[in-house]
């Protein structure tokens, strides 16, 4: 789509939710635009609806625009532009309208999920981009192919994981009210070589030790310590004292309690994921499958991402990301029955036919909005042929068979490349590749079956 087409759906998008003075924040994910609005009795969701480049809306703590993968960013910088060239009430009232409905409306647990998926998503763009690099680097070791370039595809894959901590603190610090920098500083801490020369119990700490979990909980601290500090320290001193005791009490803190607390919790992590899937793998790959897309329907999925991270930190890959993966082959079978049953209905049929490359490449929002959400039961039924897959990839975990994914983001047929396996790339792409069609024929089958009213 080219630029001026962006601009066009922006331009469209605006009077819709109210126009420029009824809107108090823009920002997007991997497929929505994300709004805060003031009043959403403005909105006319109707005419969005109708909107050929919008799959769906989510009216949540923000509200969301299903616009797809690439559409979501190209529109957001666009839709941004309009509000800040024409908006014409202060910004300020808006937010605090928005801030008070919020409260009304979101429990506390919710909201703080949300803040922590907030810190990682916008890591997402380079775990996808480093992952396919080291699914490439490793299929050209295992080939024995152009050994004089590994060695530099190494260094790019693996140089972002080894500094995501700054990354995790500085975002962190950035939500949650504190200087982005500083959450950054103190963060850094955990990754710093120097660590190894202090010893915690007798024993001496590890470079990278606690990993993302370390680095959230020191930028969530040093936020805490550096808004305390604006409270009492003079003005006069505020730029001298204020940064330095932020780094100062939260990086002892850090390197004496959290380092070592957050170690044993990710470590937990590790052993709970590998315990959980060689004992109870079918039952698992059962659960985490079908309830997946009730969790990408409220947009809590994305709290998943520390848990992801740090299984990638510690083991090189996550074997929890195929195994949710299966929700979306599930929502692809169902809407294929849809597609099968329901001839009468062209307008749904071209929704399909539009949303499901997307589905195929793992990105469940267009079919989920667009299609079995809309209908009831057919969502029921997708959780169903993803339960289905889960269990089919769960089953071979319990027989030894490992798969997992090198990097968080994509899903469907897109995760073939950050496929990772004890077993071989061609017995894990095929383990993997059997849960998506067994998700796929189970969602089929039973929403063809189940997924339909008499009346229908």
């Amino acid at each position: 789509m080219p630029s001026t087409s962006y601009a066009a759906t922006a331009a469209a998008l605006l009077p819709l939710v109210g126009g420029p003075a009824n809107v108090t924040s823009v920002a997007h994910c991997m497929t929505r635009l994300r709004l805060g609005l003031t009043d959403r009795s403005l909105v006319d969701e109707d005419a969005l609806r109708a909107l050929p480049e919008v799959l769906g809306v989510v009216d949540d703590d923000t509200y969301q625009i299903v616009l797809g993968p690439g559409k979501a960013a190209q529109v957001t910088a666009e839709f941004e532009v309009l509000v800040r060239t024409s908006a014409d009430e202060p910004a300020a009232r808006g937010a605090a309208l928005k801030e008070a409905r919020r409260q009304r409306n979101a429990t506390p647990g919710k909201i703080l999920l949300r803040r922590v998926a907030n810190v990682f998503v916008p890591l997402i763009p380079a775990l996808i981009g480093c992952g396919v690099i080291a699914g490439a680097t490793g299929l050209l070791l295992n080939l024995r192919l152009l050994p004089s370039v590994t060695p530099a595809l190494t260094t790019l894959s693996s140089a972002f994981m080894a500094l995501i901590a700054v990354f995790v603190g500085h975002n962190t610090a950035k939500e949650f009210g504190g200087t982005p920098v500083l959450g950054g500083a103190v963060a850094a801490v955990v990754v710093y070589p120097g660590v190894a020369k202090v010893t915690v119990l007798g024993a001496a700490l590890a470079p990278g030790q606690g990993g993302v979990l370390g680095a959230l909980a020191a930028a969530l601290l040093a936020t805490c310590v550096e808004k305390w500090c604006r409270t009492w320290v003079p003005a006069t001193l505020d730029v001298l004292l204020t940064p330095t005791l932020t780094v100062l009490v939260p990086g002892l803190v850090t390197l004496y309690v959290l380092m070592y607390a957050a170690g044993a919790a990710a470590s937990a992590i590790g052993t709970a994921a590998n315990w959980l899937l060689s004992t109870t793998g079918a039952a698992a790959g059962l659960v985490l499958g079908g309830m997946f897309l009730p969790l990408v329907m409220l947009g809590l999925h994305q709290a998943l991402i520390p848990i992801h991270t740090t299984l990638i930190e510690q083991q090189g890959s996550t074997v929890l990301l195929p195994l949710l993966a299966m929700a979306g082959a599930g929502q692809v079978g169902a809407a294929l029955a849809v597609y099968v049953r329901l001839r009468h209905d062209l307008s749904l049929r071209t929704t399909i036919r539009s949303a499901l490359p997307a589905g195929l490449l793992g990105v469940g929002e267009p079919l989920i909005y667009g299609v079995s959400l809309p209908l009831g039961r057919p969502f029921l039924t997708a959780c169903v042929g993803g339960a289905a897959g889960g269990a089919f990839v769960g089953g071979f975990a319990m027989l030894g068979y490992k798969v997992g994914a090198t990097a968080i983001g994509p899903s469907g047929w897109a995760l073939f490349p950050l496929l990772a396996g004890n077993r071989g790339p061609g017995v894990t792409a095929a383990i993997y590749g059997g849960g998506l069609l067994t998700g796929y024929a189970v969602g089929f089958a039973t929403t063809y079956a189940f997924g339909f009213t008499r009346r229908t």
